[in-house]
């Protein structure tokens, strides 16, 4: 398939995806369909491994979500998103278990920022419930399909 063919195939609403290419030994680097750019690795350097940018997905786009929710109430004065997880080897292969997302989440003094902090505990649910596509997709346990050329 040329690139003059992957650009005139249609795709469903909502499609998304990236690109990478191997660069080096261990090293990889990721394009998206607007050109943004990142590199990633094995954990041999500074690159952040699949693993690392799995949970930052995860952070992001729960940190995405939490911020639109509370900032049309007040902008936060600290807002820092940690996702940690276990990654294990057992009888269902490599995976990561224990996934864990936590919110500091500081708002200003004053009736805004009272808003915004009530908002907080809602907006985090509503992330982990219904709007983050990247933690419900893996706590539904999408499959995922792999091919080859």
């Amino acid at each position: 398939m040329t690139d003059v063919d992957r650009q005139e195939t249609t795709h469903p609403e909502g499609y998304r995806n990236v690109r990478m290419t191997r660069v080096s030994d261990g090293a990889f680097e990721v394009v998206n369909a607007r050109g943004g750019r990142l590199t990633l690795g094995t954990g041999g350097s500074a690159d952040f491994t699949p693993v690392e940018l799995l949970l930052a997905a995860i952070a992001g786009c729960s940190a995405v979500d939490v911020d639109m929710l509370t900032a049309r109430r007040a902008q936060p004065t600290t807002f820092d998103v940690e996702a940690s997880g276990v990654k294990v080897d057992d009888e269902q292969g490599h995976h990561m278990i224990d996934i864990d997302v936590g919110f500091t989440v500081r708002f200003p003094q004053g009736a805004e920022g009272d808003k915004a902090r009530e908002m907080l505990p809602r907006a985090v649910e509503a992330s982990r419930d219904r709007l983050c596509t990247v933690s419900r997709t893996v706590a539904l346990g999408t499959p995922v399909s792999m091919r080859h050329e």
